[in-house]
């Protein structure tokens, strides 16, 4: 039995990631925003809610497949989109996007990936998805556009909620700020992995390769982390929004939703997906988790926009809980970025692998053949 097969839940994972990567690397992907209530939350909501079974029905087999913006995936998960995966291990964004490809469900690439549109398209045949921001250079967004049409990425997503960087304290006191300040500690801690160290420094030097060719001469890895920051847009509005979706002229998914007004005026500018977020809990801190404004968000959208839920999903009946109440399917970051961690390639799929056969299992203990069949009976909030 390999190591990573001994990892039976997205907790195990995450043990076997915090045992291989450096302290600093570890709380990049793990923390949140202040004092991380918001973090801690959009786990812990879920439970707020309980299943409600049925029982002697015919369950021999559950039909998981569903169709997210006009892609037919394997089961109600998708990658979201995650920045400079090659920290987190050297294969980085292509191993995740292969592991997406062959576990039937989609991948979202980053703008700040550590590997280019082109690169990505190429190290994998499966559905993508190009997540974009509002930066102040829009030249930049027309190439990013035009960029992902010619690679065949079948939706954008537009992420709304970084006007400017949230606070996150760990990162702070362990030194990875723009430019990086890097303590004692954090480098001793390094030197004590020294897998991870092995590959860093073998592997070529970590870039942002599809902003790379923006930063003027800039070409090392804190310079143009500089360059990124200043080009986050805090005058954004959703004539921006609609600018872009006029560009594109395809699906369109908008994240960073936790309200229903902006729900409404997301669906008004042209979006054909709202994606209920809170950045991971790591932008602004003590705001609702997606999985209590779902169902408001679903009743006011719902029917004129797929609604995803992003933000705390661990388990397989965190993602049923989401379908009934009216979500299309689910996003995870930190659940495959564990397992990526962990194991690379390797480590993704068994972190999809997980999710899967959590949902199946599930599914037919609640009674149900299908997540077709998921409806609000299935749930019901408990009584505190």
């Amino acid at each position: 039995m390999s190591r990573l097969d001994r990892c039976y839940s997205i907790a195990d994972l995450r043990r076997a990631a915090r045992r291989r990567l450096p302290r600093a690397i570890f709380d990049y992907i793990d923390g949140g925003a202040d004092d991380e209530l918001t973090l801690r939350r959009n786990s812990r909501d879920f439970l707020r809610y309980e299943l409600v079974p049925r029982v002697l029905r015919n369950v021999e087999h559950a039909d998981l497949g569903t169709e997210v913006l006009g892609t037919r995936i394997g089961f109600p998960v998708v990658c979201a989109p995650t920045g400079a995966s090659r920290l987190f291990h050297h294969e980085g964004e292509a191993a995740v996007a292969r592991a997406a490809c062959e576990a039937g469900t989609i991948y979202s690439l980053s703008s700040v990936s550590t590997l280019s549109i082109e690169e990505v398209a190429a190290a994998s045949v499966g559905p993508k998805w190009f997540q974009i921001y509002v930066w102040r250079d829009r030249a930049i967004l027309k190439d990013f556009i035009a960029r992902s049409r010619e690679a065949g990425y079948r939706a954008l997503c537009l992420t709304v909620d970084v006007p400017v960087p949230g606070n996150r304290e760990r990162d702070l006191r362990n030194g990875l700020t723009v430019p990086p300040r890097l303590v004692l500690g954090t480098l001793l801690d390094t030197i004590r992995r020294p897998r991870w160290l092995w590959h860093y420094l073998r592997s070529p030097p970590i870039a942002f390769r599809n902003v790379t060719g923006y930063a003027g001469a800039a070409t090392d890895m804190v310079s143009v982390m500089e360059y990124i920051s200043r080009q986050f847009d805090p005058l954004v509005t959703w004539d921006e929004a609609a600018w872009m979706i006029e560009q594109w002229k395809g699906p369109f998914a908008i994240k960073g939703i936790l309200s229903v007004e902006d729900a409404q005026r997301a669906v008004a500018a042209g979006a054909t997906g709202i994606i209920v977020s809170n950045h991971g809990g790591r932008q602004l801190d003590h705001v609702p988790a997606p999985i209590e404004v779902l169902p408001e968000i679903v009743d006011a959208v719902g029917s004129r926009a797929e609604v995803i839920l992003d933000g705390g999903v661990r388990r397989g009946t965190d993602v049923i809980k989401a379908l009934a109440l009216g979500a299309r399917a689910c996003m995870i970051g930190r659940p495959y970025l564990f397992g990526l961690a962990a194991g690379g390639e390797a480590g993704v799929k068994r972190a999809l692998e997980l999710l899967r056969s959590e949902i199946a299992r599930d599914l037919q203990l609640l009674g149900c053949n299908s997540i077709a069949q998921l409806d609000r009976s299935y749930v019901r909030r408990r009584i505190q």
